[in-house]
């Protein structure tokens, strides 16, 4: 069957854009261009995953993501036309899977739709082999990090964060010790920043065949990673 999409757009030269692209591409669209049109839809025709932009005239991408992580783990991702840091990080702490930032390439939306809805299938690791964990390679010069034979997509933060770990292996951080570390000048944020980075790190290496496992969570303590 076609995965059902709800997209939340008041912009319909963007909207047009993308619903031609994710239609093309073999999915089923509902588009809705108000906060309230998204809520009925989501009770009406539940989606398989919504794409929510922040700003629409009767509220905010926000508010839906709010309704909806009441009662589901829907994949989540935002479009956001605002550049600031706390907006992504207020999206991620809600619970979203992934935002993209205007303006953007529909086929970049389509691929990284694609991407959560595999990582996201019910069974998808089940007998898979993970890839070593020694497969993840830090060139700190170019502010990069290799996974098998590819460089990792990786934002400022991400890569900050997954560099941290993967230069002190076995290491417990606490969630304070990585603010200091990587959200040094990022004054707003708080410490379930952290948590949300590491659930789209975690993502990430899932996609490239390395065990989720990889960085471990330590109750009351903090993270560590594992080679």
């Amino acid at each position: 069957m076609r995965k059902r999409i709800l997209l939340l757009e008041d912009e319909q030269a963007i909207a047009d854009t993308l619903l031609y692209v994710l239609r093309s591409e073999g999915f089923e669209v509902r588009h809705a261009r108000l906060v309230s049109e998204a809520l009925q839809a989501l009770h009406s025709e539940p989606p398989d995953l919504a794409i929510l932009d922040v700003g629409v005239p009767d509220g905010n991408g926000f508010d839906v993501c709010r309704a909806i992580r009441k009662t589901s783990d829907l994949p989540i991702v935002f479009l956001t036309a605002r550049n600031e840091e706390i907006d992504r990080i207020l999206g991620l702490e809600l619970g979203a899977d992934d935002y993209v930032s205007k303006p953007f390439s529909p086929r970049e939306v389509c691929a990284r739709v694609r991407a959560i809805l595999r990582r996201s299938a019910p069974g998808r690791d089940a007998g898979a082999a993970a890839a070593p964990a020694a497969a993840l390679q830090l060139d700190e010069a170019a502010q990069r990090i290799r996974c098998g034979g590819d460089w990792l997509s990786l934002t400022r933060y991400e890569y900050l964060l997954l560099a941290t770990l993967l230069k002190r292996p076995q290491r417990i951080f606490s969630r304070a010790e990585l603010m200091d570390l990587v959200w040094a000048e990022a004054l707003d944020t708080s410490e379930r920043t952290v948590d949300a980075h590491i659930k789209l790190l975690r993502a990430k290496l899932r996609e490239r065949g390395v065990s989720a496992d990889l960085i471990q969570t330590h109750r009351h303590m903090g993270y560590s990673l594992q080679l």
